[in-house]
């Protein structure tokens, strides 16, 4: 299995943005030295939600520092971006890096996103499947040209051209069953951000499989993302999880305001509106308590031993074959975020890269199990 970490640059109280993001590249320039497979950066806007607005200017840092590591986006969202920009930016980082990044896309949910970049959301889904279709013809031709509803491009060229077909490993987020949909007709794979019982996004995800399968796609195994928190010690690690996964929820209805219930009446996102009732109830201490310890419940975190069962259930579950995992989420201390990730690269990481069990074949399909208790509406994206 390869194993990766993703830089959430989340604002803290009496600490600049600069050190900040300081803080998270150091976190960056040790995935590297420690041994993991991949570097993934996000991208987010205007409330300091995660401070990086350009993940191909983030991972072309990278590119300079790393000579191994895969480089990968979490995701860049399409409907804020014109595509040929898109384009150039994958192709460059692609020849900045030698050939060693992959590239996630979205569609984006927060309302104040779309309003500082002046695009309607209603017309999110379109533009994202007219957007990654034109990233794609752009990346695989020497030339071309489109006649679409929303870009309308003369015959161009993308230089310089990329050196690796990077448009063969593109993947998209999913959280809707529409948008699982989507992206199978494309062709992409599935990068799955962990917000739901693992058997429920083992389902989602043999969903996208069949889908990929009858339109003549060969299905890629997922690429997971979710928190850690290790310790020596059951009870430290659990502290640490709900605490800060508790903050993280608060940061969360700041930046998305799913709590308000707007998303219901918006084209394309009224899967998102259904969140509201759960998102309404965090003012109660009680109610947020309870979602914080579900959270933590489908999030990987234990002793050593038990995060490497956690991720063998996972990889049952799933069928996943790429971890990526966040290390210093809910403005975690960095001294703090710096050890969950030391422990996790010293005893999980080795298993999970190593050990059999967790090489099974690419084509392997989920498998069912039994759902986690307590189950709950929650959405926390990346």
């Amino acid at each position: 299995m390869k194993v990766g970490i993703a830089l959430n640059m989340l604002k803290k109280d009496g600490h600049s943005d600069a050190s900040v993001v300081a803080e998270h590249l150091a976190l960056g320039d040790l995935a590297e030295p420690l041994g993991f497979d991949s570097l993934f950066a996000l991208e987010h806007h205007f409330t300091g939600y995660a401070m990086s607005p350009s993940p191909a200017q983030l991972l072309s840092y990278y590119a300079g520092r790393t000579r191994r590591i895969t480089l990968g986006t979490a995701v860049i969202v399409l409907p804020w971006h014109d595509p040929v920009r898109v384009a150039e930016e994958i192709a460059f980082l692609d020849v900045l890096s030698g050939g060693r990044c992959l590239f996630g896309f979205g569609r984006g949910a927060a309302s104040v996103e779309y309003e500082g970049f002046r695009v309607s959301m209603e017309e999110a889904r379109p533009r994202f499947v007219e957007a990654a279709r034109i990233v794609v013809e752009a990346l695989s031709h020497d030339s071309f040209a489109w006649d679409g509803e929303f870009f309308k491009i003369p015959r161009t060229s993308i230089r310089p051209r990329p050196i690796s077909h990077p448009e063969r490993r593109f993947y998209a987020s999913s959280v809707s069953p529409e948008s699982a949909e989507i992206m199978a007709k494309l062709g992409f794979g599935v990068l799955v951000v962990m917000q739901n019982e693992w058997p429920k996004a083992g389902e989602a995800i043999q969903q996208y499989r069949d889908i990929s399968i009858s339109v003549g796609h060969t299905p890629r195994p997922p690429i997971i993302l979710m928190n850690i928190s290790v310790a020596e010690s059951r009870q430290e690690a659990h502290e640490r999880a709900v605490k800060y996964m508790a903050r993280k929820f608060d940061s969360i209805d700041a930046h998305y305001h799913f709590s308000d219930g707007h998303l219901a009446s918006v084209k394309g996102y009224e899967f998102y509106g259904n969140m509201a009732k759960t998102y309404s109830k965090m003012k109660d201490e009680g109610h947020r308590q309870k979602a914080a310890e579900f959270y933590v419940k489908i999030q990987v975190v234990g002793t050593p031993d038990e995060c490497v069962q956690q991720v063998e259930e996972l990889h049952r579950l799933t069928g996943l074959d790429h971890l990526v995992t966040e290390f210093g989420y809910g403005a975690m201390p960095h001294e703090e975020a710096e050890l969950n990730m030391r422990l996790f690269a010293a005893r999980v990481m080795p298993v999970l890269q190593r050990d059999r069990a967790f090489a099974g074949p690419a084509s392997a399909a989920p498998a069912s199990g039994a759902p986690v208790s307590g189950s709950t509406d929650i959405f926390v994206p990346a």
